[in-house]
């Protein structure tokens, strides 16, 4: 079994990390190129960025973070937002990210995902499925647009498709769960983390270190991600370590 991760996420807007509730009521939480660099000191195994406007002024201020960034980290790092080509991939890469994130964008043209996974390789390609329950359907449904429209694609379904393409990851959010610190989606991540033979990254909903537990063990994650909780310094990500591992988790 591949020892667990724990990632701390940056919501980037505008230059700054940001944080909400169910994506809104965003507040600020500070410099991405400081938050990344302390995480890295901290243990963290890995950091995400997510550009979260993605606006041409966006991307524009993402490359120089991701440069900054790049100069102060060891640990690998996932870039994600406003990414729809894969040139748009190669210029991320070449400003020192590790991985993409995809979302929107390879659900609109889910061959962005083997493209990407042909030229830069399969462990490059990270895609983010922002899911949402469905009433109705008695499932989740994939959400775009920064969980902002309705897609009508089944998340179980896309997964699959996600993986059959290439993806090296799944980045799973529930919206449900996003941002409320009552703890991860575990249906919706055991379901997705049984069903892939690629590793699942669980976000939405992390509050305390017993959360993260629970997401490894019922869950079946291979990564835990969250944002609040270390920002606002809830959690540290030595102290979440350290209990995970007297719980004999294996954690990097």
């Amino acid at each position: 079994m591949l020892a667990k991760r724990i990632i701390p996420c940056l919501d980037v807007k505008d230059g700054r990390v940001v944080k909400g509730v169910n994506f809104v009521n965003l507040r600020d939480a500070g410099d991405p190129v400081e938050l990344a660099a302390l995480y890295d000191r901290e243990g963290a195994d890995e950091i995400v960025f997510l550009d979260i406007s993605a606006s041409n002024e966006g991307r524009a201020t993402m490359i120089e973070v991701v440069k900054q960034t790049a100069g102060e980290i060891a640990i690998p790092f996932t870039v994600g937002g406003g990414i729809s080509q894969v040139d748009d991939m190669k210029r991320i890469l070449r400003a020192g990210a590790d991985k993409i994130g995809i979302n929107t964008a390879a659900v609109l043209n889910p061959a962005l995902i083997s493209d990407g996974a042909r030229r830069f390789g399969s462990q490059c390609i990270v895609v983010a499925v922002d899911a949402k329950y469905n009433e109705l359907w008695g499932e989740w449904e994939v959400y775009t647009h920064g969980g902002r429209k309705p897609s009508g694609i089944k998340a179980l379904d896309w997964v699959k498709e996600a993986e059959s393409r290439g993806a090296g990851e799944i980045l799973l959010t529930s919206m449900d769960a996003d941002g409320t610190k009552d703890g991860f989606d575990l249906p919706l991540t055991s379901a997705v983390s049984s069903l892939v033979g690629i590793p699942v990254i669980a976000s939405g909903g992390a509050g305390k270190t017993s959360d993260f537990y629970d997401v490894f063990t019922e869950g079946k994650a291979d990564a835990a991600l969250a944002a609040t909780i270390f920002h606002y310094k809830e959690i540290s990500v030595p102290d979440l370590k350290q209990d995970l591992k007297s719980k004999g988790v294996e954690i990097r």
